[in-house]
């Protein structure tokens, strides 16, 4: 049986605008894959593409099998490499939907979701809905659980980091 949750990353000084056009931006997606860099050694964006029907952002992400958990470790022999897809439907009315998944070759599962960016009244939100699946007896639900926990830390990391790069970007505007 699936897993799944949702979680809000709010931006209380930043309209659903400034957001979409930092994720039109490769530089955006530069400085976040750079940030994650203290969490996994190798990131790197795949592809950024930009065209009137939305925005689709391939990332990689290696996790060294001795930064695994030990349940993960038992599954995975050798080091995670993480294909993460985000794709975001063109901005429309102060608002707007996407999608994401991540994969991993010969993985025991899967992991995809929904973005949601809308307006709020002291800024912007964007709510992420992740359903995580492990096809493995026994295991299975542990490992979900883990998948989402460590989901939310990343969802707050990359926050974070998105928080301060719109606020540097504001600074160089001025």
């Amino acid at each position: 049986m699936a897993r799944r949750l949702d979680y809000s990353a709010r931006y209380p000084l930043h309209t659903t605008e400034e957001l979409y056009a930092a994720l039109q931006s490769r530089n955006y997606w530069e400085a976040r894959v750079a940030e994650m860099r203290k969490y996994s050694p190798h990131n790197e964006v795949i592809s950024h593409e930009v065209s009137d029907s939305g925005i689709d952002v391939v990332l990689a992400h290696t996790l060294p099998r001795e930064m695994l958990p030990e349940i993960a470790q038992t599954v995975m022999r050798k080091d995670m490499v993480i294909t993460r897809k985000e794709s975001w439907s063109p901005f429309a009315h102060d608002e707007t939907e996407g999608t994401f998944s991540a994969s991993i070759p010969a993985g025991p599962g899967s992991l995809n979701g929904t973005i949601r960016l809308f307006p709020t009244e002291t800024g912007a939100t964007m709510r992420f809905s992740p359903t995580a699946k492990v096809f493995i007896p026994m295991v299975g639900p542990r490992l979900e659980q883990l998948m989402l926990v460590n989901l939310v830390d990343l969802f707050r990391a990359e926050q974070e980091e998105t928080s301060r790069w719109l606020g540097e970007d504001a600074k160089k505007t001025v």
